[in-house]
């Protein structure tokens, strides 16, 4: 196969809690990966000292992809991430080694980039509920840690949005896009359904010079939230939007094109023009939405762009 997984684990004298932090799960997505090693050598030099429980750094998760510069090696690795008996693609051999180890914890914080241009963002899970797509227990603990990461961004609703996309998928003919609701799981839902909590950091454009560094402070923010380090207490943000994912947008063909050159959340009156099918057809938006991960390249198929309302958690 030719690659190997790495992860560097730090344990305090004392009791507390477990932290896995993860970065490059895309191979496009640096951002992470350098703020991990940042902390990786403070930790090392003896600048941070982990004071109680305990944090593992997983700083490339997928070294195919990273290898190859690209978003996948021969999948999407935060898709579908489960255990499997029978590994194909080389992402099922990281899941395979990638799930026990993120089971082996309480929190996650997973660090990630996007295609276009915005502001950095923390993707929120579900509120505590009992139902069958994504049941919870930990929402305000995963909220307070959201609200110290250092970003004033909230996004919500992926996986009940993205479970709508594969039914709509399901009944249409000719896709060659995922049928299935669990192709939706990632990283963080993973963390979920083994009893813990987690938060995926979108820490802005993938070639942002800022990016790695609103990594790091979410990284030592963490720490800090967690009681891992005492070091400094980090303060809340004081001023906060969330935003709660209602639709999903597939691409049907290469011919259909996008408006524009979208930013992720740019604001869309009614009646926007957000882009145009292969046969002409306009798709306009029906009510004041915000674009979310719009991806003028998406396979067709796959994902192209969501749509969110503001929405107020409480």
């Amino acid at each position: 196969m030719g690659y190997q997984f790495q992860s560097i684990n730090f344990t305090g004298a004392a009791p507390g809690k477990r932290l896995i932090v993860l970065g490059g799960v895309h191979g496009n997505e640096a951002c992470g990966t350098e703020a991990i090693q940042r902390v990786i050598a403070e930790l090392q030099q003896g600048q941070l000292t982990i004071r109680q429980g305990s944090v593992t750094f997983v700083p490339v998760c997928n070294p195919k992809a990273r290898q190859l510069q690209q978003r996948c090696g021969d999948r999407n690795l935060n898709r579908k991430l489960f255990p499997t008996a029978t590994p194909v693609e080389f992402e099922d051999h990281v899941a395979n080694w990638l799930c026990p180890l993120l089971a082996q914890h309480e929190v996650l914080l997973d660090l990630h980039s996007f295609h276009t241009a915005g502001a950095p963002f923390a993707m929120l899970g579900p509120k505590n509920n009992q139902g069958q797509l994504e049941p919870f227990t930990h929402d305000a603990e995963e909220e307070s840690l959201a609200r110290h990461l250092g970003v004033s961004l909230f996004v919500d609703g992926w996986l009940d949005t993205y479970a709508a996309g594969v039914r709509r998928r399901q009944s249409a003919i000719g896709t060659t896009a995922q049928h299935d609701v669990a192709f939706g799981v990632g990283t963080t839902e993973y963390m979920r359904s083994q009893g813990g909590y987690g938060l995926t950091l979108e820490c802005g454009q993938h070639d942002d010079a800022a990016a790695p560094e609103v990594a790091y402070r979410a990284i030592l923010n963490t720490l800090a939230w967690l009681g891992l380090i005492d070091d400094y207490a980090p303060a809340a943000v004081s001023e906060r939007q969330t935003l709660r994912l209602f639709s999903v947008v597939d691409r049907l063909s290469a011919g259909d094109q996008l408006a524009q050159e979208w930013q992720s959340f740019q604001q869309l009156a009614p009646g926007t023009l957000i882009g145009t099918r292969a046969d002409g057809s306009e798709l306009r938006t029906e009510e004041l939405a915000y674009i979310v991960f719009p991806n003028p390249g998406a396979e067709p198929g796959s994902e192209w762009f969501y749509l969110a309302r503001p929405v107020e958690r409480v």
